[in-house]
């Protein structure tokens, strides 16, 4: 049918039609949910009734008054914690495989394949490991004559290291295939004007290197925050919360809230209040990257 009209119609159709459709479904699955979401987070729906009444800021003063809802966020800073470590490693690991190792393919593989497992799975997995009484890093540390009766997902002080722990497992490789990217868009002669000029390997990774990976460095760093802050399926797999909500997170309130207490208009301000936290984090992470990018 396009072959009847003139170049000059072909092409106006074929770039607004590349151009209408992506924005309507960007409106209609991102903007207008959002907008619909900051409208229930003012009203007192409890997700079946008709009657959708007008609260004002009566749902937000509850979020940030009730700390067993706002109080959640601490056990965020384990996942986040570890995240940075978890850079790190992959920032270790992605040098070390960009190397002229033997076999680098096959670890870069092997460091890559828990992130494309599924995530339920790993949990269920982690569960066999982790068990207090016949997991795996207990009875290895019985062999090795430590102490193997540690509570690894009951004890209330670590349960929320434990399992991010296994996000660190699991996407560790993730964020190495990333920085590997990154580090072999460096051109070579960089490296050889440096030697020779006497640089040694961390003067080449300190002003080499690092910053060539700077904007990968910050990409990752903003996967971590989101990841960290929105962790839900560990938790609520391994531990449903416990051991007595220790390990529960700010994103399995959202859904507790929403779908065993049919409180919709305080979960949708709660969602709200999580978007708007994680836009101020990223921002500050983001000033403090370009001031350091500068």
């Amino acid at each position: 049918m396009l072959s009847n009209l003139s170049f000059k119609k072909q092409r106006l159709i074929i770039i607004l039609g590349f151009t209408i459709i992506p924005l309507l479904l960007l409106l209609t699955f991102s903007y207008y949910p959002t907008l619909e979401l900051i409208h229930l987070s003012f009203t007192n729906w409890d997700g079946m009734s008709p009657d959708k009444s007008w609260i004002g800021w009566d749902n937000y003063k509850e979020v940030f008054s009730n700390s067993e809802l706002f109080g959640v966020f601490t056990h965020n800073f384990a996942y986040f914690a570890v995240g940075i470590v978890q850079n790190i490693a992959a920032i270790y690991f992605a040098i070390v495989l960009n190397g002229k190792l033997k076999g680098k393919l096959f670890f870069r593989l092997l460091l890559f394949l828990p992130y494309i497992l599924n995530g339920v799975a790993v949990s269920y997995l982690f569960g066999y490991v982790f068990d207090t009484t016949n997991g795996s890093l207990n009875l290895l540390l019985h062999s090795i004559g430590l102490s193997g009766d540690t509570s690894w997902l009951g004890n209330e002080h670590f349960v929320n290291f434990t399992l991010a722990s296994i996000g660190f497992w699991k996407f560790m490789g993730f964020n190495m295939v990333i920085y590997l990217a990154a580090l072999q868009s460096i051109p070579g002669d960089l490296y050889e004007a440096a030697s020779i000029d006497g640089a040694t390997g961390w003067k080449q990774f300190l002003y080499i290197t690092l910053p060539n990976i700077y904007k990968i460095i910050e990409l990752n760093f903003f996967l971590t925050v989101t990841g960290a802050l929105e962790v839900f399926d560990l938790p609520f797999v391994l531990t449903n919360g416990g051991p007595a909500g220790h390990s529960e997170t700010y994103v399995m309130k959202i859904l507790e809230t929403a779908f065993q207490f049919n409180n919709y208009g305080l979960a949708s301000a709660m969602s709200v209040v999580l978007l708007l936290f994680v836009v101020v984090v990223l921002s500050i992470q983001r000033l403090i990257f370009s001031r350091k990018g500068e």
